[in-house]
């Protein structure tokens, strides 16, 4: 079912629309360096080949796993002699490139440098750190992006269709379909692999439905609509189970979620906003922690992020709890809607301007750092939340310091006791 010209891709629109950079290199048919980076099942490979196809062009296909620098090097002779010969350029594909060590990848740079091939790489890895500057540099990198859901369903009418496929004489039930583009988790080469194995499970001419699909595949379907109520409900419960401490209840709804197919991102963010929410000042590495686990899932993707997702519920779950931070940040802004906006103190108001001094912006003004502690007594908030106490910590964690520290300080601002050094 590969595609046999650009038309036929499915998916990476952002790459193949008029005036893209592949368009421009397949219409001019000049020789080009392209690193190809994207999460498996994109497309990579697809677009080597039909770009290859489309230019007429010699192609070389060379796995970073199993070849070394001698098939390297011998394969670059021949392009050489080739293009020397016939005028002919050769496209040097090299899949996993990011598995070929510095000098394997040095031994591609005099092909590169000098346009004896068209060099093409794919990597599943972040080329920045994968891939050598010299021979990135001279390269157009290229980002793929997991299939959209329409993207998959593409796929799979074609495959259900073509000659080269099921030739029509196997049907999918909608309900079936759906279940196969989750498990399918944007990769094109896994929804192919697992409605071939569906359709050889199922009886000739017959239907294919999500019991046959559970049985081809071994994995059961997951109940659940991203766009209706298990989408809210599971996370609705999820994050009510970290909030509780629950860490093996939420694990479940995460495991639920990722084997439903839910967006890793939608995860991530849910946990950066409960690690502020439900936990704030209690554990402030906590925040880190799902914010780490974002990043990851950016980095990395599924199915490896899984680990770090669960790690940061884990962390999550356990740390101590406290809505403190929520508290205080909404009390805040409800007085602030409610007009409480008086005007900034004048020792307050910026005072670097020429005239300032005349109007008394910045006069009386105490610099902390000229005080024991850091701290001085000086009203800060304007006259009408004078006194306001929105953060108020609890005794759990690290809140607990918070509370005693937070105490002393409001003590020498109001001027009822005398800061400590230190």
């Amino acid at each position: 079912m590969r595609p046999r010209g650009l038309d036929e891709v499915v998916g990476q629109r952002h790459l193949l629309g008029p005036g893209t950079p592949i368009r421009q290199l397949v219409e001019r048919d000049a020789p080009m360096s392209l690193v190809l980076w994207g999460p498996p099942g994109t497309g990579k490979t697809t677009l080597a080949t039909v770009v290859s196809q489309v230019t007429s062009r010699r192609f070389v296909e060379i796995s970073a796993v199993t070849d070394g620098v001698k098939r390297v090097r011998a394969e670059i002779d021949l392009a050489r002699r080739e293009l020397g010969m016939t005028g002919r350029q050769t496209v040097l594909f090299v899949d996993e490139v990011h598995r070929f060590n510095k000098a394997q990848q040095d031994a591609l740079l005099p092909a590169v440098e000098n346009r004896w091939v068209s060099f093409i790489g794919a990597t599943t890895e972040n080329p920045f750190f994968s891939v050598i500057s010299p021979l990135l540099s001279r390269s157009l990198l290229l980002t793929l992006e997991p299939l959209a859901e329409d993207d998959l369903r593409e796929v799979i009418r074609r495959a259900l269709a073509d000659e080269r496929g099921l030739k029509g004489e196997t049907a999918l039930e909608p309900a079936a379909e759906d279940h196969l583009i989750r498990l399918a988790g944007g990769d094109a080469r896994r929804t192919l692999t697992y409605l071939e194995a569906a359709a050889m499970v199922a009886e000739p001419g017959a239907t294919i439905d999500v019991g046959v699909l559970e049985r081809a595949v071994d994995r059961a379907a997951v109940r659940y609509d991203r766009e209706g109520d298990q989408h809210y409900d599971v996370i609705s419960a999820f994050i009510k189970s970290i909030r509780g401490s629950d860490a093996d209840a939420a694990l479940h709804y995460l495991a639920r979620m990722i084997e439903a197919g839910e967006d890793p991102r939608f995860i991530a963010r849910r946990l950066i906003v409960h690690a502020s929410e439900d936990i704030g000042m209690a554990d402030p590495t906590a925040l880190q922690t799902a914010v780490a686990a974002a990043q990851a899932v950016e980095f990395v993707g599924l199915p490896e992020a899984r680990i770090n997702l669960a790690q940061a519920v884990i962390h999550l779950a356990v740390a101590p709890k406290s809505n403190a931070v929520i508290t205080a940040v909404d009390e805040a802004l409800g007085d602030v809607r409610k007009g409480l906006v008086g005007p900034v103190p004048a020792h307050l108001r910026d005072a670097h301007y020429k005239g300032a001094a005349k109007v008394g912006h910045g006069a009386g003004y105490k610099y902390a750092h000229d005080h024991p502690g850091g701290v001085v007594r000086q009203q800060y908030a304007p006259d009408n939340v004078h006194g306001r106490e929105y953060y108020r910590p609890t005794r759990h964690g690290a809140e607990a310091r918070f509370t005693e520290v937070l105490g002393r300080i409001r003590a020498v601002l109001r001027g009822t006791s005398r800061p400590k050094d230190g």
